[in-house]
């Protein structure tokens, strides 16, 4: 088989004239030239940010310091485990309806309660599942005697 004028060839490029080899892309480019001046370019912020430069003294400090990501408080909440997962998402709103714990706290709860119930669901349809296939397979071993051909049914 012949391969058409307007296909390449093996070894041939597509693109002749496209980006010569070992040429470096932008994103390398800058990459390089911040590793040739980054110590400068970091003097630079510092002392900037020690005349008084505030947008500097941010820079200087969020890399000093990550940024402060809240906590929750540890709450003392009673919750019966026991009861149907609606139930327990009710007792968590009436707790921040009352103020016993702050609605971000409460919403953290029943989003645990939510992704519980989550995982339940995965559990009990894993245990259907598995009846199901077990009621299958015992079908499938008691099978009908054979009978010789030609013997009516």
């Amino acid at each position: 088989m012949t391969t058409p004028e307007h296909q390449w060839k093996p070894g041939q490029s597509g693109n002749p004239n496209g980006r010569p080899k070992g040429s470096l892309n932008k994103k390398t480019q800058i990459a390089t030239a911040l590793m040739d001046s980054g110590k400068e370019i970091a003097r630079v912020v510092c002392e900037k940010a020690l005349e008084g430069d505030m947008q500097a003294a941010n820079i200087v400090l969020s890399r000093l310091q990550p940024p402060l990501r809240s906590r929750a408080e540890r709450v003392n909440f009673q919750l019966d485990s026991d009861a149907p997962l609606t139930q327990q998402a009710r007792q968590v709103l009436e707790a921040v309806s009352t103020g016993d714990i702050d609605p971000e706290t409460g919403k953290l709860l029943i989003d645990s309660i939510s992704a519980f119930a989550k995982l339940r669901e995965q559990d009990e349809l894993a245990t259907r599942l598995e009846l199901i296939e077990m009621t299958l397979n015992r079908a499938h071993d008691i099978q009908p005697p054979l009978l010789p051909v030609g013997v009516p049914k």
